[in-house]
């Protein structure tokens, strides 16, 4: 089990492109004690240490624990959470060329849909 939350906790790490040290800032963890859990004789944090470490990753702490891969293809299908909380941050102007970025995507995507006949 301990090495499934290590498992877990890299693969969600890298998905959200989060560095170590950008996650202990976020949780007030010790980046030293953030490797710990990540390292190989890694384990599983404390509860109120996990529950940190979910909040900052917007995942349960369940999904870290378990590495419940139902839950973690929903919150992908769907990172409306992650991506709204980024992109809300986002000055105005910055917020229209992310809009016009989808815009140009989705067009490159409808050209690429094969045509039936």
């Amino acid at each position: 089990m301990d090495s499934l939350f290590r498992e877990t906790l890299r693969s969600e790490l890298d998905f959200q492109d989060i560095k170590v040290k950008e996650l202990a800032v976020r949780t007030g963890i010790s980046q030293r004690t953030l490797e710990g859990y990540l390292g190989a004789r890694g384990s599983i944090p404390p509860a109120d240490v996990a529950v940190k470490i979910a909040q900052a990753l917007n995942v349960s702490v369940e999904y870290l624990v378990t590495g419940d891969s139902e839950q973690n293809a929903k919150r992908k299908a769907a990172p409306s959470g992650y991506l709204a909380a980024a992109i809300s941050g986002l000055p105005m102007g910055k917020k229209q060329l992310v809009k016009e970025l989808l815009a140009v995507l989705q067009k490159f995507d409808v050209a690429r849909k094969p045509q039936s006949d």
